[in-house]
């Protein structure tokens, strides 16, 4: 089963489940039919009502029976009878009927009992066995040979309504299974089209409410997914590539300076070599800052740390003591307020948000954290209304932040690292000059017990 297809398994199913369906209705329906001509036959039987009435017809048995067995005639009565006696021979009216053990006991025992059996030439016949006194019992038979070809003839013809039934059946399964399975061969064959050339934009039509449509779908999410991905990832290795050529080239015309002084000969001005020195190390820093920032965002796409609850203020306040370790003015206020996150992801996160907000900020930065929502406020200059949907993208840098150090994904890792957490992040402009940051985490005032 497992080395055929899904459709040859589906057909087969359905097959031998209608065919055991037939199998057994087509034997119920022959022994009801027996059990009823049987019932039939063996109405015919009338024993007498009282003791003394099967006495009497006993005797008048015993005087009219003989001690050879009777033809049966053509054209009279079709019942056989016959007396039998546990210690004597039986007496015969009509042809011999072959004698059991069960016959015996009813002699012996009494009582009354039916049962099939045939006759010394094999003609069958039902037969009832009446215990009449102990020691004698009377054997009184029909021929049921017209009852035995009706039955034969019953199962030859459900056997053929069998066959065409389990035949209707396989064909049945067979155009079930195709109906039913050609959504799933729709979708083969768009996997099979995407694994061959590798277009996810490759989509298939959604019908109905089922597991099938089910499936449909989520995989047209699943393609989805991917073909952003692959575009996300396409225009990440292109920023960065694009970002990556300026300090490059920056390097390596610094070090190329350097190196023609040297195999030249031609010292450079002091002055004008330790500025030359100054730019090389800033460089340096811009490309590991660059190159750091561009781990952080592809380690959050492919790994997914657990989730743990921490203690959210803490974490901000370990932001806040690394901003000012760098220099920037902070003033903080912090109420408890507890999350379920990455605490190294969203330390990050925090300390992003303050140093772009001290890159700007002549003055304090403002936190506060009240209810689940962070606020960084800087004083700055503000953010241009056009440029506030860009700032959370990736290597987008406001005109006027051009000539500053960074590298345009501080705020994206910001986003990041707070939609892994469930929460939303949002810039805008603060009233009275600058820009404010809020930032809204699900959580509780208290920890868990």
């Amino acid at each position: 089963m497992r080395r055929r297809g899904l459709r040859s398994r589906l057909t087969l199913l359905v097959t031998v489940a209608v065919a055991l369906a037939i199998a057994i209705s087509a034997g119920a329906c022959w022994f009801l039919v027996r059990d009823e001509l049987y019932d039939q036959v063996d109405r015919t039987f009338e024993p007498p009502k009282t003791h003394s009435e099967q006495l009497r017809q006993f005797g008048g048995l015993e005087h009219a029976c003989k001690p050879e067995p009777q033809p049966l005639k053509p054209y009279g009565p079709r019942s056989i009878t016959q007396a039998i006696y546990t210690d004597l021979p039986p007496c015969y009216l009509g042809p011999a009927i072959k004698i059991t053990k069960v016959d015996l006991y009813v002699a012996a025992h009494g009582g009354r009992r039916w049962r099939n059996g045939v006759t010394a030439d094999g003609q069958p016949v039902r037969i009832m066995i009446d215990g009449i006194r102990p020691g004698a019992a009377v054997m009184d038979a029909r021929p049921i040979g017209e009852v035995e070809t009706s039955l034969r003839t019953l199962a030859l013809l459900l056997s053929g309504v069998a066959a065409v039934g389990v035949l209707g059946a396989a064909t049945a399964g067979l155009f079930v299974s195709r109906t039913a399975l050609r959504p799933v061969t729709r979708l083969t064959g768009a996997v099979e089209h995407i694994a061959r050339t590798e277009d996810l934009n490759t989509s298939i039509p959604v019908e109905g409410t089922d597991e099938i449509a089910r499936l449909s779908a989520s995989f047209n999410a699943m393609t989805a997914a991917l073909a952003g991905s692959r575009d996300r990832q396409s225009r990440l290795i292109a920023d960065a590539g694009h970002e990556l050529r300026t300090p490059l080239t920056s390097l390596r015309t610094n070090i190329d300076l350097l190196l023609r002084s040297e195999h030249t000969g031609r010292a450079i001005d002091p002055a004008a070599k330790a500025r030359l020195l100054v730019n090389l190390k800033a460089q340096f820093e811009e490309l590991s800052t660059l190159v750091g920032d561009l781990l952080q965002l592809s380690r959050g796409e492919t790994d997914h740390e657990p989730h743990v609850e921490l203690a959210f203020h803490d974490v901000v306040e370990a932001a806040v003591q690394r901003a000012k370790l760098r220099g920037a003015e902070v003033a903080a206020r912090l109420d408890p307020w507890y999350v379920e996150g990455n605490p190294a992801s969203l330390e990050r996160a925090v300390l992003n948000l303050l140093d772009n907000a001290a890159k700007f900020s002549p003055g304090q930065v403002e936190v506060v954290l009240r209810d689940g929502e962070l606020t960084v406020r800087d004083h700055g200059p503000g953010i241009p209304e056009d440029e506030l949907p860009h700032v959370f993208d990736r290597f987008w840098r406001s005109p006027a932040a051009r000539g500053l150090p960074g590298s345009g994904l501080g705020l994206a890792i910001v986003a990041q690292a707070v939609t892994e957490a469930g929460g939303e992040i949002t810039l805008d402009n603060a009233r009275g000059g600058g820009a404010i940051a809020h930032l809204r985490l699900p959580g509780k005032a208290r920890p868990s017990p």
